[in-house]
């Protein structure tokens, strides 16, 4: 088989071969897995085994972002916690094998939310119940001690909120595409009504359902993915991240697959009520961190502008990203607002 975007079968098998003696039993073939706007996987086979290649994109990788060793590190820490993941294979941190650091786990054949046809046949019943499923999920995750799981040292909490408004407005500057007024005051904006911290938990850092993958019956989660940027700090940023994802899948279909109430699809509200009840959290301002939800989003979406507008991007559903910056902003500054 040819080689794919970012991987090179040959090289590939001589690092396994090298560093992972007999876990390749026969020739390596693959495909590279629908979804995903930032990292890219892959489903790679010897015939025998199936694994999920996780790699950075093939271009504009910004400092601090798409670190496998960092979701190699999580998902081999969560593995004997209550939250599913997937199995932690094999890291490899040398640039010269695929040309960025790469790692491999087991392969999940699992059900994402993804996709408008499979989310249209959904009864609503099953709908309903992934996103209890998913909430209670991330309640699981915010009370897993870090340092039970040797994470202890995997981030630091002690301003976490106010270096996170820093690197995500420095992950903007080295990807804008264009300026935007309401950038700024977003910014100047979250600054000013900084909320004083929630206890600090591991932190996802992009919760949604379509990181997650369902068992085929749906009466579980198989594995949360995507940890490209977990790391220890507030964990309701990924509760008011989550607000916004599940905002977008309510109204549009163009960030979020659409995922409508009367399909059986909890609302935003829903959600975080489901969270509440279960959550020892205190989530009075909430608001703030739907509003920084919205910021991140939108430098997210610069930068695959980015690297779409450079033809860095590999597959299709990239073109609309650019557009949705300025809507995402303004919506950040609505939520600071209470609005």
């Amino acid at each position: 088989m040819t080689d794919l975007p970012g991987v090179d079968f040959a090289a590939l098998a001589g690092w396994l071969d090298a560093q992972h003696p007999g876990l390749r039993q026969g020739e390596l073939s693959g495909e590279v897995i629908a979804g995903g706007k930032s990292n890219l996987t892959y489903r790679i086979t010897d015939g025998t085994s199936t694994w999920a290649l996780r790699r950075p994109p093939l271009a504009h990788v910004l400092p601090t972002a798409h670190d496998m060793v960092r979701e190699y590190r999580v998902i081999s820490a969560l593995a004997p916690t209550d939250v599913a993941v997937a199995e932690a294979v094999a890291l490899c941190e040398d640039k010269d094998v695929l040309g960025a650091p790469f790692y491999l786990m087991g392969f999940i054949d699992g059900v994402v939310l993804d996709r408008p046809e499979l989310l249209r046949e959904l009864p609503p019943a099953d709908a309903t119940r992934c996103c209890e499923l998913l909430m209670d999920t991330l309640a699981a995750l915010h009370e897993v001690d870090p340092a039970a799981v040797g994470l202890s040292e995997f981030g630091r909490p002690e301003g976490f909120l106010a270096r996170q408004v820093r690197r995500w407005h420095g992950q903007w500057e080295a990807s804008e595409t264009q300026p935007w007024a309401e950038l700024g005051t977003l910014v100047e904006r979250l600054n000013d009504t900084m909320p004083e911290q929630s206890a600090p938990s591991i932190v996802h850092g992009d919760y949604r359902l379509t990181n997650v993958m369902f068992a085929p019956d749906l009466d579980r989660i198989g594995a949360v993915v995507d940890w490209e940027m977990a790391t220890l700090g507030d964990p309701l940023t990924d509760v008011g991240l989550l607000v916004v994802y599940q905002g977008l899948a309510q109204y549009s279909d163009t960030i979020m697959p659409r995922m409508a109430p009367e399909r059986g699809f909890l609302t935003a509200e829903q959600m975080v009520a489901r969270y509440d009840a279960i959550s020892p959290r205190d989530l009075t301002h909430l608001n703030w961190y739907v509003g920084f939800g919205y910021f991140k989003l939108a430098v997210v979406a610069e930068g695959i502008h980015h690297r779409y507008l450079a033809g860095k991007t590999v597959g299709e559903g990239f073109d609309h990203f650019g557009r949705a910056v300025p809507t995402l902003l303004e919506a950040g500054l609505s939520a600071l607002a209470g609005r």
